[in-house]
C-alpha cells in the first residue's frame, strides 16, 4: 500500500457576510480589541492533540484556549468563550481566524 501524503489546504470560502476587518493589520492600539485565533495540532506518545488558541494582539497574551484529540466546532467555541469570559470591557472586539472549516461552521457563526 502506498504512503499517504499529508492532506492538502483547500482555499477557504468565505460565507455570506462576512469580511476581512483586519486587512492584514496585526497591530492593536488598546488590549481587546483585536483578537485572531487558530488551531494547532501537537504530537504525543499517545496520539495527537488538538489547541485551538485566541491571542490579543494589543500584546500577545493568551486570552482563551481549548485543548482536545479532534479539532471540531466546540473545542473553537470553547476557545472562544474562555476569551470572553475573562474580557474586562464590553466593546466590540475584532476576532480574525484563518476561515477553516471549524471557524465557519453554523454554530461558530451564531455564536
Amino acid at each position: 500500500r502506498p504512503k499517504r501524503r499529508g492532506m492538502r489546504a483547500r482555499p477557504a470560502l468565505t460565507p455570506p457576510g462576512v469580511r476581512n476587518r483586519l486587512e492584514r493589520d496585526f497591530t492593536a492600539l488598546e488590549p481587546d480589541s483585536k483578537w485572531v485565533t487558530d488551531i494547532t495540532e501537537i504530537k504525543t506518545g499517545e496520539g495527537k492533540l488538538y489547541l485551538c488558541v485566541v491571542l490579543d494582539l494589543f500584546d500577545h497574551r493568551v486570552v482563551g484556549w481549548s485543548m482536545h484529540h479532534r479539532q471540531d466546532r466546540q473545542m473553537v467555541i470553547r476557545a472562544v468563550q474562555t476569551a470572553v469570559w475573562q474580557r474586562q470591557g464590553d466593546e466590540p472586539v475584532i476576532l480574525h481566524s484563518d476561515r477553516g472549516s471549524q471557524f465557519r461552521s453554523g454554530d461558530y457563526q451564531t455564536y
